[in-house]
């Protein structure tokens, strides 16, 4: 055979593989999207704790935990937003479901006050989903030694200690029944190769996609079910 048509084999045979890989994303993405039936995350647990449950994320989730009937910890650090929150959810769900509030600042609570706070606040109730929501962020870009102490300090508290501490004090109690399923929040910075003038908090993210993936293979032998929520969908 001669050469320019074993080139031409060649550029066919992968032509071919890249096709069959866009064939198969495209109808696992089909799947995954209009016709696997949802799970019934009641079978987790009748409650689930949202860490940052007043803004963005945290608060959807909450609203969409309540409307399938799962009773809800939303902890916050401010007051006021929680009690609004609480309010709005009660207003549309009624009696359907049970709300606690847990006030706490991570960035200005110790590891030992937020594992005491979460284990008091978790004490007798059934939780089956953890999402640890709550981050931070810088408010602009700045290179790294732009960043102040105090920035830095508050970065690591709450993008990692929190996440940490509030994961270690609800698994025992996943464990002892033997289900559950725990649901980090990410970002798609910590899968670039680089995120140039938000350092930390990309190093932060990249910390809670590799502790997500750890604990994940750690705990799903035991029937709990732990994945980032980071990564934007691939062809």
């Amino acid at each position: 055979m001669e050469l320019k048509h074993i080139g031409l084999l060649f550029l066919a045979c992968s032509g071919l593989f890249s096709l069959t890989q866009f064939a198969l994303s495209t109808i696992k993405w089909l799947w995954c999207t209009f016709f696997r039936l949802p799970k019934t995350l009641k079978e987790y647990g009748s409650w689930a704790l949202i860490t940052g449950a007043t803004d963005g994320i945290g608060k959807a989730l909450a609203f969409e935990l309540a409307s399938r009937g799962i009773n809800v910890v939303l902890v916050g650090r401010n007051p006021s937003k929680l009690e609004d929150v609480c309010n709005d959810i009660k207003r549309i769900h009624g009696d359907n479901v049970v709300l606690k509030s847990v006030v706490l600042d991570f960035a200005k609570s110790s590891g030992e006050e937020i594992a005491e706070a979460i284990k008091q606040a978790v004490k007798g109730l059934d939780i089956g989903i953890l999402i640890n929501n709550v981050g931070l962020a810088y408010p602009y870009a700045k290179f790294f030694h732009e960043v102040d102490t105090e920035m830095v300090e508050n970065l690591l508290k709450v993008n990692i200690e929190a996440m940490t501490w509030v994961t270690s004090s609800v698994l025992p109690g996943m464990l002892e029944k033997k289900k559950g399923a725990i649901i980090n929040i990410g970002s798609g910075s910590s899968e670039l190769s680089s995120y140039p003038l938000y350092t930390v908090y990309a190093a932060c993210k990249a910390f809670v996609a590799m502790f997500s993936k750890c604990i994940s293979l750690e705990y799903k032998q035991h029937g709990i079910d732990i994945q980032c929520q980071a990564r934007p969908l691939k062809f």
